[in-house]
């Protein structure tokens, strides 16, 4: 790929559990995002969009003290009898459902277990979990070592002023995190682990470890091979691997061609892309401003592009060589079936830049939304132009924003959509180093959707925070865009994941 391009698709209240977001069904193995567009695109017995349930037990630590005269003989800390620890556990297992009940992702709360001793810690420690959480009453330092086993992660919860202060409220930091030394010494652990009193606080932290465990080993179809932009993206498809576990399927584009060949000889399959592309063009706020046949043919990719999913057992696809090497093929470019897969809740992405691609996976899941890969302007006066040809239109994972249907900017050729995103509408944006260790991130406000000769899906937004910070600390090239706030899940995961993030504020 060159490495001065710089266009589209190149080639190679802290008592509340209440989420600020929607609600999702919870508690499940795994969970699908709306599809409300699935009857266009063919089969639902098809390979549905994937996202697993997080796997959470949490366990009370306490010890009941014994009175004895004239010396020390209890800790800090509310938990003094068992009338009181009785307590306690109603409360958790209200502040547990409740969490449940409103999380916006897939969410499996195990029934609280108890860990008084090592032993119990030990049985726990090695139970079919993801992650732990410790109601850290009472009890000696070395049953949360290990309940922080290596594997898994853990998070401490500790009670100022949401019921009975907790022992652990005095000694978490000093005791835990450092060992009553100067320099931090648990493994895996950081201040960023422990909580005090916020259910929000517990519930952005899972989300967060919901989505790296969806990202952690992901499976990619990557049509033309794996790619990364520029010089400084040649070793982005290894860094995906290394960093991220990612799982990169090849599908070289010979064998892409005789998939379309196929397909356009396939005349009942013909027909029904057809008649879905009209069903497309017939919806509200769809202008149509290419010819009906590259639409009709982007429908017959889209299928293409489900069998290559259906045989992967994925939900994951990137196109590289977009600019040229897929059109003479298909007649029509990757643009719209990108978008559409994007607005059932799969992972489609254009270029094939895996310098960006692991934020989109992972962005996408903690969102629980569509996210959209797009080209960075020039940040200038407080707010910057984003623009790509691949926009999804259900940007907030439900509703269709409106869309026209032109030909992709640079080739003048096939379908691509240019979605009206929500002017107002707060947006989350990740921007990844090459090295992958490293990312900025900022949020901003939608201004404009204007329309000038560049991508077709462009969108004026503002930066929240100092945008002469961004001009220095930006890196990389392409930047990962979602609907709503998500910079702190970002932080926290990626953190999880040893990857730092400067938030632009």
């Amino acid at each position: 790929m060159s490495s001065n391009h710089h266009h589209c698709c190149a080639s190679p209240d802290p008592e509340s559990p209440v989420s600020r977001r929607g609600f999702l069904t919870a508690g499940m193995a795994a969970s699908a995002l709306p599809a409300a567009s699935a009857s266009l695109l063919g089969d639902p017995a098809r390979q549905q969009p994937i996202r697993l349930a997080l796997r959470v037990q949490p366990v009370l630590v306490y010890r009941i003290p014994e009175r004895r005269t004239a010396t020390s003989w209890r800790e800090w800390g509310g938990l003094q009898t068992q009338q009181e620890v009785a307590a306690e556990k109603e409360r958790i297992g209200r502040e547990l459902a409740s969490m449940r009940a409103t999380a916006d992702f897939p969410l499996e709360i195990l029934p609280l277990a108890i860990a008084a001793t090592l032993d119990e810690a030990g049985a726990i420690a090695q139970g079919d979990s993801d992650v732990i959480i410790s109601y850290a009453a009472g009890g000696d330092t070395r049953i949360f070592e290990t309940l922080a086993p290596p594997g898994k992660w853990s998070l401490m919860f500790l009670r100022h002023r949401s019921g009975p202060v907790y022992l652990w409220y005095e000694n978490a930091h000093n005791r835990f995190l450092r060992k009553t030394v100067d320099e931090y010494g648990q493994p895996g652990s950081d201040v960023y682990d422990v909580v005090v009193d916020s259910q929000p606080d517990v519930l952005m932290r899972l989300r967060a470890l919901a989505a790296l465990k969806n990202t952690f080993g992901k499976r990619i179809v990557a049509v033309g091979g794996a790619a990364g932009f520029g010089a400084g993206g040649r070793i982005a498809p290894y860094l995906a691997k290394e960093i991220w576990k990612m799982d990169i399927q090849t599908e070289p584009y010979p064998g892409l061609a005789a998939r379309i060949k196929r397909a356009k000889a396939n005349s009942a399959l013909v027909k029904r892309c057809h008649a879905n592309a009209e069903k497309y063009l017939q919806q509200k706020d769809v202008t149509l401003e290419t010819t009906r046949e590259f639409v009709q043919n982007a429908f017959v990719l889209t299928e293409v592009f489900r069998d290559l999913l259906d045989e992967a057992k994925t939900d994951t696809i990137t196109i590289n060589g977009c600019m040229g090497t897929i059109m003479a093929m298909s007649e029509t470019t990757a643009c719209l079936p990108l978008s559409l897969l994007n607005d059932e809740g799969y992972m489609a992405f254009c270029e094939s830049d895996f310098v960006v691609i692991p934020s989109g996976v992972l962005l996408h899941y903690i969102s629980g939304k569509p996210v959209f890969l797009n080209d960075p302007t020039y940040p200038h006066h407080g707010m910057v132009t984003i623009a790509h040809c691949t926009a999804p239109r259900k940007m907030d994972g439900q509703h269709d924003e409106p869309v026209r249907l032109l030909t992709h900017f640079e080739s003048d050729y096939g379908a691509a959509p240019k979605v009206a995103m929500r002017k107002g509408q707060k947006v989350t944006n990740l921007i990844p180093h090459f090295s992958g260790r490293r990312y900025v991130g900022f949020t901003g406000e939608v201004l404009d959707n204007p329309f000038m000769p560049i991508c077709r899906s462009q969108v004026d937004i503002s930066i929240e925070g100092n945008f002469d910070k961004l001009l220095v600390e930006r890196r990389g090239f392409h930047w990962m865009t979602s609907y709503g706030d998500y910079l702190q899940e970002s932080k926290y995961a990626l953190r999880k994941a040893g990857v730092e993030m400067m938030e632009i504020a």
